[in-house]
């Protein structure tokens, strides 16, 4: 087990790398900040969005919660997302799950697990929606597989109604939506196919959502 030195020289040694690399490296990361992408993921320690998606630290604004959720009401998350869209202009925001995820597992689990059950209602919400669906997997990894891309749709919508983003496309400014699922087995992310650009993009929740035949 690592201790907390360890990691300060560690940093030390990657500061030297970078300087190594490129004498000016900190010069332009501490100048002005303009990420072209807002990814929206889980706190999951083994999805790190620089890593996984091979940009450099000021490439991509960061939020990260348990499960990656849209919370209507989560003012960390929207005061993020306000401020990626409006100050730093980014025009994609990317909602990020992945397969194994523990808090979708413990949505739909059965068990209490303290606070965090409250959190991840919207996921039994998308779990009940679409029950018949899931009851049709082949077993119980591939039902978690199709909970996990449910519920990136299903943040995308959210995301989709937020008051902010409503706002960034009625001024016309171009801001797209888009959901991803990251597999820890093979390190691969899975476009699925959720983009939205605009309200027209907003599914009606008597319409199915794409890739589903149970409405929205």
């Amino acid at each position: 087990m690592r201790d907390l030195s360890s990691l300060l020289q560690h940093n030390v040694a990657w500061a030297e790398g970078k300087l190594r690399e490129d004498p000016a490296y900190f010069d332009k990361l501490s100048g002005l900040q303009a990420p072209e992408f807002l990814w929206i993921g889980c706190s999951d320690s083994r999805v790190p969005a620089n890593v996984i998606t091979g940009l450099e630290p000021g490439e991509v604004f960061v939020h990260r919660n348990v499960a990656n959720l849209v919370h209507p009401g989560d003012l960390n998350m929207l005061s993020v997302l306000e401020f990626a869209i409006e100050v730093l202009g980014v025009k994609h925001v990317i909602v990020c799950g992945h397969y194994g995820c523990g808090g979708v597992h413990a949505a739909v689990d059965g068990e209490e697990h303290g606070i965090v059950d409250h959190w991840l209602q919207p996921i039994r919400d998308v779990a009940e929606r679409y029950e018949h669906e899931l009851a049709e997997s082949p077993g119980p990894e591939a039902r978690h597989k199709k909970l996990c891309e449910l519920n990136v749709r299903s943040q995308v919508q959210t995301l989709g109604r937020t008051p902010i983003v409503q706002a960034t496309w009625k001024s016309g400014k171009p801001l797209q939506l888009h959901g991803w699922a990251y597999g820890l087995e093979d390190g691969r992310i899975r476009d699925l196919e959720c983009t939205i650009s605009g309200p027209e993009g907003l599914i009606s929740r008597r319409v199915a959502l794409p890739g589903t035949d149970i409405g929205f």
